[in-house]
């Protein structure tokens, strides 16, 4: 049977699985130049120094370091992706098998091959004059520290094999599919979160846990590994029960409500009310973050604090970009002006006057000069869209941060020595809060964050939210509807720009010092890269984002978890970035709005296809009965 025989339907856009294809019934050219491609990748992360200064830290000890699984985890990716084929309502979908997993192999061995050129190439030529990486200390890591032979031929094989089980996941469903790669997942943040687990368990008194965890030098025990793959299979199946068993009681409890009991007032159960079940995780989740920070050490307890400053940083940015779609590139100047306003007016070193004001008062004036700062930057380029929009609020952030340099406002500002000994944080004369007291320091921010978090919603569900949005998806529309679309936007920058101010008042006074190179344009891009990875307009998606860039890669000055990856990190952020434009573009944790307005092409696309399938239908069947066929 033929391709075009005996084709399927698109009744309810559900394709049909046709028989199976040959083993070697392959897209040769894909194949080819996908594994090309995958070579010069495994070159390029060779050449980057990444597997040498990953190597340092251990996964699982001590058979995986984080530099070896640099030089895996792109194999697996990309053969799991040469097997995905994309079928639309009205295509075949064909049974995966055998020859998914031998495409996979293919492109593997091929990619992997790339590493092989590198040993042998390292090993009879020294070009280290342009190419710095080009060193023994990469040949030791693709040798295995054995010999020249055993790494070129076993990274083929190690492609073909990593290739093999990404090409046999799509034979083994999605469910299986999914299972595997949270697994793998949780060993891998168990071994990332080794220095929070440590410091959890020490402020427990369970220091035994981490100990039988964690190796004498870093990493999971063999052992240890196992287990956590285990207790993450065990507890994903105990979740998907739990959801089961909350779907029949919510079903049950519909059908009661729809039966004579309707209206009689009988208490539902717990798993019939959804905003309870909410409810109890947001009070669970806030009794957490209340509680743990008493049980942290400094280390963590710092890391924290940073991360609570990119959240109140995101939650501003995404009410411009995120609600109102404004392209803000400039954001950083409403941080700037929040910490120099507060230096300004809490240090008894400013240089022009020192009036010394306690710090809730400086912040009231941050916020009204941040407010002003938004008018001042908006007002201007309240009509432009697009590029041109995102080119002049670069600008603006730019003249803000030269204007911090300049000697003309030297005489305020200091110039680049900065502005130094500001005070902490006088609680109402309960407490101080001072930079060299981390956990303090996170209790101030969580409580920022608690009041930012509070208005998005607030906003969100609002009528000027949804003007929001109505411009967000259509400006042109949004006006023609009676949308005042110059008071919106302007409301949007002067909301984002008092939630950056927040940050950058607390930052001052955290660190005791405001200089100019701490607001750089490259923290404006850091913020909004954290707002597309988590998913523009959705606050647990932009605080996830935050959570995961700047707690495990860290921001532009500050470090995180693997601190490794400073020197890459801004590679990281842009390939990141590059990856979610193309596969996700909605965000981690997406908006339900949001993802559709991305994709309402595709969903009329098979809006379209459904019918014409109907109609095809229609037509069979009347052609049938006008030819007195049953």
């Amino acid at each position: 049977m033929t391709i075009t025989e005996d084709r399927p339907t698109v009744q309810d856009a559900t394709p049909a699985i046709d028989v199976r294809r040959r083993l070697l019934d392959q897209d040769w050219k894909k194949l080819l130049r996908s594994g090309g491609i995958l070579a010069l990748g495994q070159v390029f992360i060779a050449l980057s120094g990444m597997p040498v200064t990953f190597d340092r830290r251990l996964l699982v000890d001590p058979i995986l370091s984080l530099g070896y699984l640099s030089l895996i985890w792109l194999p697996l990716v990309v053969s799991h992706w040469v097997g995905r084929e994309q079928v639309l309502a009205g295509m075949t979908a064909y049974a995966k098998g055998g020859r998914d997993m031998l495409a996979g192999a293919i492109t593997g061995a091929v990619g992997n091959a790339g590493l092989t050129f590198l040993v042998v190439g390292i090993t009879h030529f020294d070009i280290r004059d342009p190419l710095v990486n080009w060193s023994p200390q990469l040949l030791g890591i693709l040798e295995f520290e054995e010999s020249v032979w055993l790494g070129a031929f076993i990274w083929p094989a190690i492609g073909a094999a990593t290739g093999a089980v990404a090409g046999a996941l799509h034979w083994a469903g999605r469910r299986i599919t999914r299972t595997t790669v949270i697994m793998l997942l949780t060993v891998f943040g168990a071994a990332v979160l080794e220095s929070v687990i440590t410091d959890l368990s020490q402020g427990f008194h369970i220091e035994a846990v981490s100990d039988w965890l964690y190796g004498p030098k870093s990493g999971l025990s063999y052992t240890a590994a196992i287990v956590v793959a285990a207790v993450a299979v065990a507890a994903l199946a105990g979740l998907r029960a739990l959801r089961a068993f909350s779907a029949r009681g919510s079903n049950a409890i519909r059908k009661q409500s729809a039966g004579p009991a309707a209206g009689t007032g009988v208490d539902q159960p717990l798993w019939g009310r959804i905003p309870t079940q909410r409810l109890v995780g947001v009070v669970l989740t806030l009794a957490a973050i209340v509680v743990l920070p008493l049980f942290l050490g400094r280390l963590t307890n710092e890391l924290l604090a940073n991360v609570g400053l990119f959240i109140l940083l995101a939650l501003g940015l995404n009410i411009i970009v995120g609600l109102a779609g404004i392209l803000d590139l400039g954001y950083v100047a409403f941080f700037a002006v929040g910490g120099y306003s507060v230096a300004v007016l809490t240090s008894p070193g400013s240089p022009r006057f020192a009036p010394e004001i306690p710090w809730f008062g400086a912040l009231f004036v941050a916020m009204l000069l941040a407010g002003l700062a938004g008018l001042f930057i908006g007002a201007p380029v309240i009509r432009m869209r697009g590029d041109y929009l995102a080119v002049v609020t670069l600008g603006f952030g730019e003249i803000i941060r030269i204007l911090l340099l300049s000697d003309w406002l030297s005489g305020t500002f200091n110039g680049a020595q900065g502005i130094t000994n500001i005070p902490g944080v006088e609680v109402f004369g309960l407490a101080t809060v001072r930079g060299f007291e981390p956990r303090s320091v996170l209790y101030l921010v969580l409580v920022f964050c608690a009041i930012a978090v509070y208005v998005s919603w607030r906003l969100e569900n609002s009528r000027i939210g949804r003007a929001w949005m109505a411009i967000r998806e259509d400006e042109s529309v949004a006006e023609a509807m009676g949308v005042d679309t110059v008071s919106a936007k302007l409301m949007a920058f002067v909301t984002g720009a008092v939630l950056g101010s927040f940050s950058g008042a607390i930052l001052s006074a955290k660190v005791g010092s405001v200089f100019p190179h701490s607001f750089a344009i490259i923290v404006s891009i850091v913020i909004l890269v954290v707002v597309i990875f988590g998913g523009m307009g959705n606050i647990p998606g932009v605080i996830a984002g935050a959570v995961v860039l700047i707690g495990v890669l860290g921001g532009p000055n500050q470090p995180g978890l693997l601190q490794e990856f400073a020197e890459y990190k801004i590679l990281i952020y842009g390939a990141l970035l590059v990856w979610m434009m193309l596969q996700r573009s909605e965000g981690l944790i997406p908006s339900v709005r949001r993802a559709r307005e991305l994709h309402i092409d595709e969903m009329n696309q098979d809006a379209w296809l459904r019918a014409q399938a109907e109609a095809d239908d229609a037509n069979g069947e009347e052609s049938r009965s006008e030819a007195g066929q049953p």
